[in-house]
């Protein structure tokens, strides 16, 4: 307390002009029309600096939530424009029984999102870890895709963690079509290339090109029909012959995928128990 004393009495001319200082400048502000336009403008000014950084600040701490739902977002809206696409084809449909048919397909499927916390690229066979599981409504045999195209099938769960086989995996045989033209196969990797797989079994009569889009045939428990695997690169003959080896980019960037869906079906067990009594 002595020495605060001290250091009052020592420096006390300072805090008298500080006192002065701050009394003129209220002053000046207050009675003066244009110093006081002056001040608020800039005060203003200030405050919304402030405040644009402050937002700046909150949106990214966002982002991954924003991600997230734009993510979901992107799986409907795939699944709708194969739905419309299909629709369309049909000669005599119209738009009432379009929409009707729109949100009777849509209404079977859930869509779960989950984080990636664990993934691998360079064995011959990849798996990923979810942040989800049982205790989600996360179950074996269910669909698992990203933003941008499929990633795999989940394989097993704990309570809280799901083990995905990564279309980077020898185990991995997903039903494919080429777009527009209905004949499918089976999407196989080769243990090489993370961005490259093979479509093979596509019968020898099939028409189509380099660029065509690959997805989903819709023929399994797993996948909904229309969901994007890749695109075509290399055409060749099978080694017997007889079908088409095809080599397909894939969709899925298998280095980055951080955020992805769950897609289960209403029924999936049913028809999955049904098959396996055959």
């Amino acid at each position: 307390m002595r020495n605060l004393l001290n250091f009052l009495v020592k420096y006390n001319y300072w805090f008298l002009f500080l006192l002065l200082e701050v009394a003129s400048f209220v002053l000046l502000f207050r009675f003066n029309r244009y110093q006081q336009g002056v001040f608020l403008t800039s005060a203003n000014g200030v405050a919304g600096a402030i405040y644009e950084a402050a937002g700046s600040v909150s949106s990214y701490f966002h982002l991954k939530e924003v991600n997230a739902d734009l993510l979901e977002r992107n799986v409907w809206l795939e699944r709708k424009v194969e739905l419309l696409e299909s629709a369309f084809a049909k000669q005599g449909m119209d738009s009432m029984m379009l929409q009707s048919l729109e949100h009777l397909a849509l209404d079977k499927y859930k869509v779960r999102r989950a984080s990636v916390i664990k993934n691998s690229l360079n064995r011959v066979d990849n798996y990923l870890t979810l942040d989800k599981g049982s205790a989600d409504s996360i179950s074996p045999e269910m669909g698992v895709v990203d933003a941008n195209g499929v990633v795999g099938i989940v394989y097993k769960t704990s309570p809280h963690y799901s083990l995905v086989i990564s279309l980077l995996n020898s185990k991995s045989n997903l039903s494919c079509k080429i777009l527009g033209s209905g004949y499918f196969g089976y999407l196989h990797w080769e243990g090489t290339d993370a961005q490259y797989a093979y479509l093979r079994d596509l019968p020898r009569h099939a028409e189509f090109n380099v660029g065509d889009t690959v997805v989903t045939s819709g023929y399994s428990a797993v996948f909904p029909e229309g969901v994007m695997v890749g695109t075509v690169t290399e055409m060749a003959d099978s080694h017997d012959g007889l079908s088409y080896r095809v080599k397909v980019k894939l969709a899925t960037d298998f280095g980055k995928v951080t955020q992805v869906c769950v897609i289960s079906r209403a029924g999936q067990e049913e028809q999955k128990t049904l098959e396996e009594t055959d």
